[in-house]
């Protein structure tokens, strides 16, 4: 299909420029979107940004102080080939649920024909960002991990560590023991509750972070993003060999252990530099070794040994956003889901 004729299919459905659609997060998970599907849309726009077929400036934000460790961010996002232009208006507040029991992330996607630049569709994008992330982890853990790995780790048991190991297998067959830690032992028993249904490795609660990463081959983590890290793992628990991938870039992690790394990939070089300019990084970023993006696409050697140590440090990108608001868009349309509402 070329850009007009998508163009002129959405305005069979929505009359461009005169309304706009709405589509709610319950109407969203209930579109039937399978995990496999968000896994390779996911690896689709990795490997978009990773050849630069794409248009995404850097993230930027504002991070309120009514809480600590607060951001909203903006994230626009353009891929010609799949004719979607977008941009999320997402937010964490950690202290949400204490304070007004609430969920402590938030977000809506505007989806624009990008042939006249009007808005097409609005949708909640906190299930988008909830899927997409695992997603990310589990397609970087495809190209950096020794993908016959038996033991893998979670860290950080909430929504994201669910995901996280709903997605493991799809890059990691071979798994037969997933360990989860989190300080609050009632998440790791509702991780095991939610996600032991779904996954074939058996999961066993750890002790500590400790035994996470002593016993786990590839360990993922998804702790809440401080201001600053706050060290907990050890650099000498850390060997040749791991992989190291991070929802919550280096938050949990002696910088040492980062410097160390064979290889150190992030997203999008752009947006972590940014990060690094208003103070996540106070030590400094590693020498990057290149995107995430940039291996899926096959630009760049991902694991070439199995003694090296990898760490790949991912922390959402709009582009990944835009291919799957895409996908929701079509679906929901063609199944005659939300409600269109007058520009």
């Amino acid at each position: 299909m070329k850009s007009l004729e998508y163009r002129e299919w959405l305005n069979q459905h929505v009359k461009i420029g005169q309304e706009v659609l709405w589509v709610t997060q319950a109407e969203v998970e209930e579109l039937g979107i399978t995990r496999q599907e968000v896994f390779d849309l996911t690896g689709k726009a990795l490997a978009y940004h990773g050849r630069k077929e794409v248009e995404m400036p850097a993230k930027i934000g504002i991070h309120p102080k009514t809480q600590a460790n607060t951001l909203m961010h903006a994230m626009p996002g353009y891929i010609p080939a799949e004719f979607v232009a977008c941009v999320k208006w997402g937010g964490c507040f950690p202290e949400n649920r204490e304070k007004f029991n609430l969920a402590q992330t938030s977000g809506l996607m505007v989806f624009n024909d990008h042939e006249s630049g009007l808005p097409v569709a609005v949708t909640d994008a906190v299930w988008i960002t909830k899927m997409r992330t695992a997603a990310v982890s589990a397609n970087g853990a495809k190209y950096l991990a020794n993908t016959d790995a038996r033991v893998s780790g979670m860290i950080g048991c909430g929504v994201q560590g669910k995901e996280h190991v709903k997605f493991m297998e799809f890059a990691l067959p071979k798994l037969d023991k997933i360990l989860v830690y989190d300080v609050n032992p009632a998440a790791m028993d509702a991780l095991i509750a939610e996600a032991q249904p779904i996954v074939k490795a058996k999961i066993v609660k750890a002790a500590s972070f400790e035994e996470v990463v002593k016993n786990a081959e590839v360990v993922f983590s998804a702790s809440t993003i401080t201001a600053s890290p706050s060290p907990r793992i050890k650099d000498e628990w850390v060997t040749g060999g791991q992989t190291l991938i991070m929802a919550d870039m280096h938050t949990l992690y002696d910088d040492r252990t980062m410097k160390r790394a064979d290889k150190y990939l992030v997203d999008s070089i752009e947006e972590h530099v940014y990060f690094a300019g208003i103070g996540y990084y106070p030590h400094g970023l590693p020498n990057i070794y290149g995107e995430t993006g940039e291996v899926v696409a096959g630009i760049k050697k991902g694991r070439e040994s199995r003694s090296e140590l990898i760490v790949d440090n991912n922390t959402g990108m709009s582009v990944e956003d835009a291919m799957m608001v895409r996908a929701i868009v079509d679906r929901a349309l063609e199944k005659k889901v939300g409600r269109l509402l007058p520009l």
